[in-house]
């Protein structure tokens, strides 16, 4: 894989297309376990999120990734932002409407609390968001592990090749992103 992204920075635009099945299946997983955090209504499939995940990979000039960490740190980035931009359109179809509480927990990864508040995953989701805006502008760090951990489902060690950091570190900042992201959520009224 960093073969290809390497001949596709090198303007290769056939790489792309080699590039594409490569991490199709890896994607696909990640986004069936974001679509699994959305009602079984919600409109935006795992394969919807991952075409247009790669709708907007094509966009791109040349990568800008120099191995798989890289692209699959800028994928959650994508893929987070896609979820968010989603759950903003469905809110707004639903203001004013009563819609039942569904956790966004994600059990693999441990964020979750007993919180609850009647509010929408689409709400959660867009809260989640809002938390993870305050905590980069806090540390950037740390907000960037959750985004990996969390919308990119990386484990720890690969969590801690994209970012140049140890391993003991990117649990460091995992436990304590966690807690004050539960800390943040109940104070604002979100739920995770």
């Amino acid at each position: 894989m960093t073969a290809l992204l390497q001949s596709w920075a090198n303007g290769d635009r056939a790489a792309l297309d080699r590039l594409i099945p490569a991490v199709y299946a890896q994607l696909r997983q990640v986004a069936r376990s974001a679509a699994r955090r959305e009602r079984p209504e919600n409109t935006l499939q795992a394969t919807g999120l991952v075409h247009e995940a790669f709708i907007k990979l094509s966009q791109q000039r040349s990568s800008r990734w120099s191995n798989r960490y890289e692209f699959f740190s800028w994928a959650a980035r994508v893929m987070r932002q896609i979820l968010v931009d989603h759950a903003r359109a469905r809110q707004a179809q639903k203001r004013g409407g009563g819609a039942e509480h569904d956790s966004l927990d994600d059990e693999s990864l441990s964020l979750q609390t007993t919180l609850k508040a009647p509010t929408s995953p689409w709400m959660e989701l867009l809260a989640l968001d809002e938390a993870l805006n305050r905590l980069k502008a806090l540390d950037a760090q740390q907000a960037r592990v959750v985004e990996l951990r969390f919308f990119g489902e990386l484990g720890v060690e690969e969590t801690a090749q994209c970012l140049g950091i140890s391993t003991a570190t990117v649990k460091r900042e995992w436990a304590t992103a966690r807690a004050w992201l539960l800390r943040e959520l109940k104070t604002t009224g979100g739920v995770i």
